[in-house]
């Protein structure tokens, strides 16, 4: 399994929803129903699985599925 495939599994797991739903341009707040809450655990989740901690600072620039596949594969 690609880095991508296990960052949008992750994703799905996570929030509850379908992997279908989890596309690069999907807000996670907007279109996958995150909120503040499940964005740490999100955050938490890739830490765990790809050895990358994102800082909470960071968070705000993380707003599509999109946002995130390439933060994790760019530094990890």
């Amino acid at each position: 399994m690609s880095d991508i495939e296990k960052i949008k599994q992750i994703i799905s797991k996570e929030l509850e929803i379908d992997e279908a739903e989890v596309v690069d341009s999907a807000s996670l707040i907007d279109d996958l129903g995150a909120d503040s809450l499940s964005v740490m655990e999100l955050m938490i989740a890739f830490d765990d699985e790809f050895g990358v901690e994102v800082p909470e600072e960071d968070y705000d620039k993380l707003l599509t599925v999109g946002d995130i596949v390439n933060y994790i594969t760019s530094n990890k």
